[in-house]
């Protein structure tokens, strides 16, 4: 099996990741916040610990304000719903992840008013249409930082600093970035940041975080117990309390933070350099090959590492089949769970083929896709 699907999850993880999740199984089996005796209180640290590594990633510095989530997902719902109400304005682009497209969909029902600034191939978001698109109660604008159809990345810099000029927060869904570029949360302009902790942070499924600047302050999404102010019906309104109601995913975030610290060792520029060496393989030999179609703007050196194409006029579903049946190649096809982007690059119908590679990915196995995708074109 070759696989090449790690921009849905990241696979294999670093034996450091494996080994802390073992040991928290093993020989830690406190749940954290709950009861004073020492099992819970090394939870506690543990969690702790990985709260001020994802400080350290993110450049940020109050580890009380990363807020742990089941994913990406939860994360950005946690956001959405706790900060937009009635007669709110939320502005995004036209290539959202389902994270971001559904949540608003539902929150428009509910009175939130939504404007998607319109993309092109070649020009993914429009920059004067974003400025010219807010309004007197623009609250919020919400993008993602790389489409997980294409890799393409968006100005984040810029989208954060017109959003900061006209007084709204700037949400960024990372899902394709974190772990995998450089961020750093006051340069960028961000005030709130949710990712993944499975894929470019190489930790384990069922986990990920919500990061949120100082002054800003939101609504839970769910309510319960938290291990503190147990004698009140209300809940906390301290961080990370407020946002963390019922019991955290220990093992879990055991998993992300020796993910985490796995980057922080290594390096992320690092490990970029290697997977854009291999994403720059897989374009220069896919644009060889007869009929193959790709996708995304700009150098792929400048986009999250994914290459998405189409062979010919045949369905990407059966593309990826024929390639895993005969070849053992695992890839994602499909829709992505982003019909917008899709509908934007005109691939609704046919979705797209998605090769995404990790630092782990091996020079032969990029050769070895490579031929795997000719045979089919050839057999066609």
């Amino acid at each position: 099996m070759i696989y090449l699907d790690n921009a849905a999850t990241t696979w294999p993880k670093p034996r450091q990741v494996v080994m802390a999740i073992e040991e928290v199984l093993v020989h830690k089996g406190g749940n954290a916040g709950r009861g004073g005796h020492s099992a819970a209180i090394l939870a506690t640290r543990f969690i702790h610990q990985a709260r001020e590594d994802l400080c350290l990633l993110f450049g940020t510095d109050d580890p009380t304000r990363v807020i742990f989530t089941q994913n990406a997902t939860h994360a950005l719902n946690q956001a959405l719903f706790g900060l937009l109400q009635k007669g709110d304005h939320v502005i995004t682009s036209s290539i959202e992840h389902n994270a971001v497209a559904r949540p608003l969909w539902a929150l428009k029902q509910r009175g939130v008013e939504v404007s998607e600034v319109p993309g092109i191939p070649g020009k993914e978001f429009d920059l004067e249409a974003y400025d010219k698109a807010f309004r007197t109660n623009t609250k919020l604008v919400v993008t993602l930082h790389a489409s997980n159809v294409t890799g393409t990345l968006l100005p984040v810099q810029a989208i954060g600093q017109i959003a900061h000029e006209h007084r709204a927060y700037y949400l960024l869904d990372a899902a394709q970035t974190a772990g995998v570029l450089p961020i750093n949360l006051g340069r960028l302009g961000v005030d709130l940041l949710a990712f993944p902790g499975h894929k470019g942070l190489l930790g384990p499924q069922g986990t990920g975080g919500l990061i949120i600047q100082a002054g800003i302050s939101m609504v839970p999404l769910l309510y319960g117990g938290t291990g503190s102010l147990s004698e009140e019906d209300r809940q906390p309104d301290f961080m990370p309390d407020a946002l963390e109601s019922g019991t955290l995913n220990g093992p879990g975030i055991a998993g992300l933070g020796a993910g985490v610290r796995y980057l922080l060792d290594e390096g992320i520029d690092k490990i970029r350099t290697r997977e854009q060496a291999l994403c720059r393989r897989l374009w220069n030999g896919l644009r060889e090959i007869p009929t193959i179609k790709l996708y995304g703007s700009g150098p792929v050196e400048r986009r999250s590492p994914i290459v998405s194409f189409n062979i010919g006029e045949l369905d990407s579903v059966e593309a990826s089949f024929i390639l895993e049946e005969k070849a053992g190649i695992i890839a994602r096809a499909g829709l992505h769970c982003a019909a917008h982007a899709h509908r934007m690059q005109g691939t609704l119908e046919q979705g797209t083929v998605r090769f995404s590679p990790s630092h782990f990915t091996s020079v032969e196995e990029i050769e070895a896709a490579l031929q795997a995708v000719k045979r089919v074109v050839e057999d066609l």
